[in-house]
Parts: structure tokens; C-alpha cells; sequence
């Protein structure tokens, strides 16, 4: 199993063999959605004759550098994946990450699995897919609308099943996991008819895919989302509004509205990137929202894993109001209460008293991370355990290692994506202590147990039970204190029960 050159179903790659691992990438999964595949289903990928280098990373989807990744591109060639395979013989359990950053950001290639891989003896796929509105894009008369990014990703779990034993991996055996956008997505592959049978198990770490957020929880002055899923109509309403503003359509062209848009250049797309980031709803790939199929057991019951860390919200705060000038003063708690909450504005005031925390900024971040992330953590544990075996889990590390540059005097704690780093190298490794690279392969062996048998158990890890929704089992992952913890003391979930 040390081969550098591997046979697909589509011609050969050559990648590289390192001391106890391969590692290729950039292999192409469809053909590039570019001209009048703009805006279609993934079509099959053409074959090739010669080897295909698989030495380096593919292209990145067209995207422009944010806070959160400094990737930028222009190539809607994108549609490829990378594979990290030990270097032992198969078969492997296989774990597919969908990477995070808002629907309109990140890429595949960035996250190096080798940790995972090798330890844990899996195979590790990550795949690119079309971000921001060249995947959610919709549009009166365009099939698919909002769903191109989630078939993309379908698409890529179909070349696993056809390609992955020549990796060493077992087909029969696949892993979704991702974190942020990537587990919400994996809400839309629980929800899809069609990615029924394209994996067996699902890891959703912060994948707020039942978020029901107040206003002010992302960005200040954000409105309220009951719902983070957009239907079609919604979103061809939207879309309408920003294409008639933009002056992209000649009402004189023989072209329809459609093939018009298909030749809009990228870089003038990318300026309307970000408004389109949610997949919809009401087409084939989701007819219903994930939030209303979830909650109502119509799902692919698969083995789950939910969870998300212990302090989400901080991310935001921290890096969206008080990095970009606009700290939470205490006039500024009280406004944002009342935007949220309205009448109940006082009660959740003396609940979260402005005296309990060193600024107004940590005391906004501790509200939302309760009543949005906490709480929907919880709906989707219990929405999931009344219909399949369920684990549920909370990264409680309040000393991991920021991902990106926090302003200073404000405490990270275990902000939204800080495990990520625990699970792949970013770029270097990151700077953990000795007892958090115990908790890092901690959750890398509890995550590849879960992806080879359906429990992350086994006799050499602190025990984490089952989550039922009659006895709610929450695993902290904290360094030296890996063990059970009250989840919904600890965010104070029986009250935002009563007020919701």
C-alpha cells in the first residue's frame, strides 16, 4: 500500500509517499462547473489518459480572503479532493470533512490529516464545493436553485463509494464530519433524499442546523434568523433584488435571464458572495427545510455525534464587534437585549447581569452562546436520540489557542473552531501544551472509533455514554477532565425553555 500511483475510474494520479502515509491531491470529482455549467448539477468528470499529478492542491473556490481564511481565488475549476491514507492495507473506515467558514470561505487542501490518518488508521477525505453564490445562487427558471454546493458535495461522496478501495478505504464504511458550515451542511445531507446511502455515520460539530438566533448573534445589527434555512422563494426574492440592482441583464438580449448571469465574470459575482450562503430548500435535493425534517424524525437516521464548544459566541464578539471598533458598552447590552428579546428583555438581564462579567462584551457573547448555539446543540441531540443512537459532546478547552488574532484583553476561552486545530494541522501545528495534545488525540480516537463502529468508546478512553432524550449525556473534552458534564446548567437552557 505504499503506491504512488493509484487507479480511479478515471484515469491514474501519482501522489506522495511519505514515511507512513500518501497523500493526494487535488484529483478532480466533476468536471468544472464553468461556461454553461455554471449553475447545474455536477456533471461527470472527463477521464484522462496520463498520469495526473496529484502532488499538489487543487484550486480553491472562487472566494476573497476573510478574518477567517486568507484564500483567495478565482477558479470555479474547483471541484476537487484530497486523500490521506496510512500507508497499511485496507480496508479503513473513511472520514469525509466538510470544511467551515460562513458558505463563502475555506477550502479542503488546508486541513492536513496525517494526525488523524495514522494514529487512527482511517482514510481522510476533504473536498472542495462550490461556496457562497456559485453554490446557493437562485434564480426564476434555474433548476437547482440554492442546492449546487450540497450536489457538489453529493457528488464527491458518490466518488468515494466508486474510488476509496483503491486507497485502502471501505467504501460500506463512510464518515461524514465537519464543523461550523461544513456540520451545517451535514444537516442538509441528513435532511437530502438524495444522500440517502452516501454515508453511514455523521459528526456535526457547531453545526447550528435547528439555530434559532436572535438578533445581534452574528454581526452587530444582524437581524433575527428563526430559521438558518432559506426557501427558494426566499431566495429567488433575494436574488431578483441584487440582479436587478446590478445591471447584469440586457432586456434587449436574445439570452434569457439565466445565460445572461452564467456569463457575469466571477469577480463581479464575489462582490454579492456573501448573500448567498445558505443552501434552499423546496427543490429536489432538499423539498422540505432540514430544520422542520429534523425536528419531525424525516431524516437519513444515521449514527450521529453533535456537539460544539463551550464558549461559540465568543468568536464573534470578539472578532465582530470589538476588533472592528464596536465593543458592547453597557448602554449597548441593554439596546442589543431589547432587540433580541424584547419584553423579556429585564428577565434575561437579571439572569445575565452586566456584574458577572469583566465587560458588556463578554456578558453579550455568554447570552448568545446560551440561547442560539447551546440551545440549538441541545434541540438537535434530542430531535436526533428520539430516532437514532446519538452522542452528544462540549469542546470545554477555555485555554485553547485562538485560531485567529482576538483583540487583545479579550479571553478567547473555548471559541468557536478552537478544536479544529486539535484535530488537523493548519499550516503548522498547533502551539498545545502536553495535556492538550493528550485531549487532541483523545477526540481524534474518540471521533475514528465513531466512524469504525458507531460508538466513540473503547477501554483506553474516559467512558461517554449515549445521549437519550430521558437521560441527556454530555461529554466535556477538556484537558485532564474528560467526562460528563451538565450541559444544560451550565448554559442555563431550563430558562431560555421557559422563554422561548
Amino acid at each position: 500500500m505504499n503506491d504512488a500511483i493509484v487507479e480511479l475510474d478515471s484515469g491514474r494520479v501519482r501522489g506522495r509517499v511519505l514515511d507512513d502515509h500518501r497523500v493526494f491531491q487535488g484529483i478532480p470529482y466533476a468536471a468544472p462547473p464553468v461556461g454553461g455549467l455554471r449553475w447545474r448539477s455536477p456533471q461527470p468528470v472527463q477521464p484522462w489518459a496520463d498520469v495526473l499529478d496529484a502532488t499538489e492542491p487543487g484550486s480553491p473556490c472562487p472566494q476573497t480572503a476573510q478574518v477567517f481564511a486568507a484564500i483567495e481565488s478565482l477558479d470555479e475549476d474547483c471541484l476537487n479532493l484530497n486523500v490521506t491514507t496510512p500507508g497499511t492495507p485496507g480496508p479503513k473506515p473513511v472520514m469525509v470533512w466538510l470544511h467551515g467558514g460562513g458558505g463563502a470561505n475555506g477550502e479542503g487542501a488546508i486541513f492536513d490529516a496525517h494526525r488523524l490518518a495514522v494514529r487512527e488508521d482511517v482514510v481522510v477525505v476533504t473536498p472542495n464545493s462550490r461556496l457562497g453564490i456559485f453554490g446557493c445562487f437562485g434564480y426564476p427558471g434555474l433548476e437547482g436553485s440554492g442546492g449546487f454546493g450540497i450536489e457538489d458535495q453529493q457528488a464527491a461522496l458518490r466518488w468515494v463509494r466508486r474510488n476509496i478501495a483503491a486507497f485502502g478505504g471501505d467504501p460500506g464504511n463512510v464518515t461524514l464530519f465537519g464543523e461550523s458550515y461544513g456540520g451545517f451542511n451535514i444537516g442538509a445531507h441528513l435532511a437530502s433524499p438524495s444522500s440517502r446511502g452516501l454515508f453511514h455515520r455523521a459528526v456535526l460539530q457547531s453545526g447550528f442546523t435547528l439555530m434559532d438566533a436572535p438578533a445581534g448573534t452574528w454581526l452587530p445589527g444582524t437581524p433575527a434568523l428563526p430559521t438558518m434555512w432559506l426557501s427558494t422563494a426566499e431566495l429567488h426574492g433575494l436574488a431578483a433584488h441584487f440582479v436587478e440592482q446590478s445591471g447584469w441583464l440586457d432586456p434587449g438580449s436574445e439570452l434569457t435571464a439565466v445565460e445572461q448571469l452564467r456569463r457575469v465574470p466571477v469577480s463581479e459575482l464575489l462582490e454579492l458572495s456573501s448573500y448567498f450562503t445558505r443552501p434552499a430548500y423546496g427543490n429536489a435535493v432538499l423539498p422540505e427545510s432540514p430544520d422542520e425534517a429534523v425536528r419531525a424524525g424525516r431524516f437519513n437516521r444515521v449514527p450521529a455525534v453533535v456537539g460544539g464548544t463551550r464558549d461559540e459566541a465568543r468568536l464573534f464578539v470578539g472578532l465582530f464587534f470589538d476588533l472592528a471598533g464596536q465593543p458592547v458598552t453597557a448602554e449597548g447590552y441593554s439596546r442589543l437585549l431589547g432587540e433580541a428579546f424584547g419584553p423579556q428583555a429585564a428577565q434575561v438581564e437579571r439572569e445575565y447581569p452586566l456584574s458577572d462579567y469583566d465587560t458588556p462584551s463578554l456578558a453579550w457573547a455568554q447570552v448568545a452562546e446560551d440561547r442560539a448555539w447551546a440551545r440549538s446543540t441541545w434541540d438537535l441531540a434530542h430531535a436526533l436520540a428520539s430516532h437514532t443512537p446519538t452522542y452528544c459532546y462540549e469542546f470545554a478547552d477555555r485555554d485553547a489557542p485562538p485560531i485567529v488574532p482576538f483583540p487583545e484583553g479579550f479571553p478567547p476561552g473555548a471559541h468557536h473552531s478552537a478544536e479544529v486545530a486539535y484535530q488537523f494541522d493548519l499550516g503548522e501545528p498547533a502551539a498545545l501544551s502536553g495535556e492538550q495534545w493528550r485531549l487532541a488525540e483523545q477526540i481524534n480516537a474518540y471521533w475514528a472509533n465513531f466512524a469504525r463502529s458507531g460508538d466513540p468508546g473503547s477501554p483506553d478512553l474516559p467512558a461517554w455514554n449515549r445521549f437519550e432524550p430521558a437521560d441527556p449525556y454530555v461529554q466535556a473534552l477538556a484537558p485532564g477532565r474528560t467526562g460528563p458534564t451538565d450541559f444544560a446548567a451550565g448554559h442555563r437552557l431550563d430558562l431560555w425553555e421557559k422563554l422561548r
